[in-house]
């Protein structure tokens, strides 16, 4: 059997890759076909590193050419990834944000409703790449509601002062070979933080740029909940390297998170998003371990993940522990031969994979410079 080259690309005419709206022949993803006899070849060119994308493309391409052209075709695909380069003589394109020195990457952790276990998932993600050997650092963003004094047992410290070349800087507080700095060492535990958006900002920049970090392997930053104030400054004062999102199954968190991803990949804002955490995703009896219980829904976090063609990085179950372990202050994935030690493990393993994949394949992130005009907001790179 001969295979004809105009048949398979008019069968590929019939699907797109994710996150793109025209199909792989016009959009120019199929940069050539070759047919010898029953083998065809098909060059893929991608313009993002996702691996699961790839895999995607690639498995669609097989799936049509045997459904529509021949069963029997042979089929070998040559993907490779192109990212437009910045021109490095335009000013607009240049990064003038004001990196941290030391710290290689920082991710942002984010959420789109509050009460999905944001501020949980940072902490386990903290101490996992802790034990995997790097060093790490937790700024907690929120500040309306900082938790991690609390998460990591250190609600009674407080950041000293030290002095760095010839400035007085705040040293972050050590938990479990975490750095951490919250707006929560600061105020009393039943004191309200009643802030106008400017304030806010003020102190974060203080706890950003008037600390002691040293070197850094992460940052993670737990962010609030929403698409406000907060975001908008931590984007302005940082190059973020990404932003991993946690929402759970249900309806309304998928539909807040949603809001979340599509701020962060606008072209205002332009921030690499990792993938997204789903938390609560199931519950197992203690005396029934074979079953799962879908209480908020099943899998909506992963389907949203693959709606908007962005990672699934993995799913945290409702287990009793993760809330105990939060609340006296030494996080889940801390203990050693747990169910939630491994699924932390495999969550940050692939996080780690984004950053690799993202730092390889994209250029770093701008930071954005945020103006008024006529009353309203504006959001430009810089």
């Amino acid at each position: 059997m001969k295979l004809d080259r105009k048949d398979i690309l008019k069968a590929l005419e019939t699907i797109t890759i994710a996150g793109e709206g025209k199909n792989m022949v016009e959009s120019g993803a199929i940069a050539n076909v070759i047919t010898f006899g029953d083998e065809v070849v098909v060059d893929l060119v991608l313009h993002t590193p996702a691996m699961h994308i790839k895999k995607r493309a690639e498995d669609d391409i097989k799936k049509t050419i045997h459904d529509l052209v021949s069963p029997d075709a042979k089929v070998k695909i040559n993907s490779k990834v192109e990212v437009a380069e910045k021109n490095a003589g335009d000013t607009a394109n240049q990064i003038k944000g004001k990196a941290i020195p030391g710290i290689k990457n920082i991710i942002a952790v984010a959420s789109g409703k509050g009460g999905v276990g944001k501020s949980t998932v940072t902490a386990n993600l903290a101490v996992t790449l802790a034990k995997m050997g790097f060093s790490v650092g937790v700024l907690d963003a929120d500040i309306y509601g900082p938790s991690m004094p609390i998460m990591f047992d250190v609600e009674s410290e407080k950041p000293i002062s030290v002095t760095v070349d010839g400035k007085s800087k705040m040293k972050p507080v050590e938990s479990y070979e975490v750095k951490i700095l919250s707006i929560g060492f600061f105020t009393a535990p039943s004191q309200a933080v009643i802030w106008r958006g400017p304030m806010a900002s003020k102190a974060l920049n203080q706890m950003i740029f008037d600390a002691d970090w040293g070197e850094l392997d992460f940052m993670l930053i737990d962010l609030p909940p929403g698409t406000g104030d907060i975001h908008l400054s931590i984007v302005q004062a940082l190059p973020i390297t990404g932003v991993v999102v946690v929402s759970t199954p249900q309806a309304v968190a998928l539909a807040d998170a949603k809001k979340g991803v599509s701020m962060f990949l606008s072209d205002a804002i332009n921030v690499p998003v990792l993938g997204i955490i789903e938390n609560m995703a199931y519950f197992t009896p203690e005396e029934l371990p074979n079953n799962k219980y879908y209480i908020f829904g099943k899998e909506g976090a992963r389907n949203l993940a693959e709606d908007l063609a962005v990672p699934f990085l993995g799913e945290v179950p409702i287990v009793q522990s993760i809330r105990e372990a939060g609340d006296y202050g030494r996080p889940a994935a801390m203990q050693t031969g747990s169910v939630i030690e491994t699924v932390f493990e495999e969550i940050t393993r692939n996080v780690v994979q984004e950053v690799v994949s993202r730092n390889e394949y994209l250029p770093a992130t701008e930071a954005v410079k945020i103006t008024t005009m006529a009353g309203c907001s504006a959001v430009n790179k810089k």
